[in-house]
């Protein structure tokens, strides 16, 4: 389940819709958006299978004049630490010119027929602003098949800080549709961002 929108109260609105731990994650969130006006948000919660267990998380994201916030609630089962089922949050909060990428991945059935507007049946979000970064590494080879030298490794670093999947099968396709608006108004918000670095 997703929802978007611009207003502290509708916020408040799609968290208690999401029904899980209600006043926790408000208050979270609330707290790390402190005075500021919303200009738009993302609401997302996803139930998932561990073992024997259903779990449950949900995902806030909200965006302001200044900043990025990112709020990440989960449940645990009771547990050697804890004699009692417990849930985590954690929120950061992230200037916009410190996001470095924001990647809109777009799946879509039938391409050759594709009409423009039609939404995608699944689509990932990924953000990055460098808390996180994800290196793959291979061995480095030449082209000469014969060769035994150790040309060492080739690779990539990509920023991996927060990785978003919703689809139309499973989220419906209004969540589609409103993870595709939030992530327009972050990567129109960070284009407009100015750089800490022309400072």
């Amino acid at each position: 389940m997703a929802k978007t929108g611009t207003t502290t109260q509708g916020l408040r609105t799609a968290i208690e819709r999401s029904g899980y731990y209600p006043a926790l994650v408000a208050e979270a969130v609330e707290a790390a958006v402190g005075g500021e006006p919303i200009a738009s948000y993302l609401v997302h919660q996803e139930t998932t299978f561990d073992s024997n267990e259903v779990r449950r998380h949900v995902t806030v994201l909200v965006l302001t004049a200044r900043r990025f916030i990112v709020s990440h609630t989960d449940e645990q089962a009771a547990d050697t630490s804890s004699p009692t089922p417990y849930a985590t949050t954690s929120t950061e909060s992230v200037k916009l010119d410190r996001i470095s990428s924001v990647v809109v991945s777009r799946v879509v059935a039938n391409p050759e027929s594709y009409t423009p507007g039609t939404l995608p049946r699944e689509v990932v979000l990924t953000i990055g602003w460098g808390a996180v970064a994800r290196i793959d590494l291979e061995p480095a080879a030449c082209g000469d098949p014969n060769c035994e030298a150790d040309h060492g490794y080739t690779g990539n670093s990509t920023a991996d800080d927060l990785s978003l999947r919703v689809s139309e099968a499973g989220d419906g396709p209004d969540t589609v549709r409103q993870t595709l608006v939030f992530a327009q108004s972050l990567s129109e918000a960070t284009t407009a961002a100015p750089s800490s670095t022309g400072r």
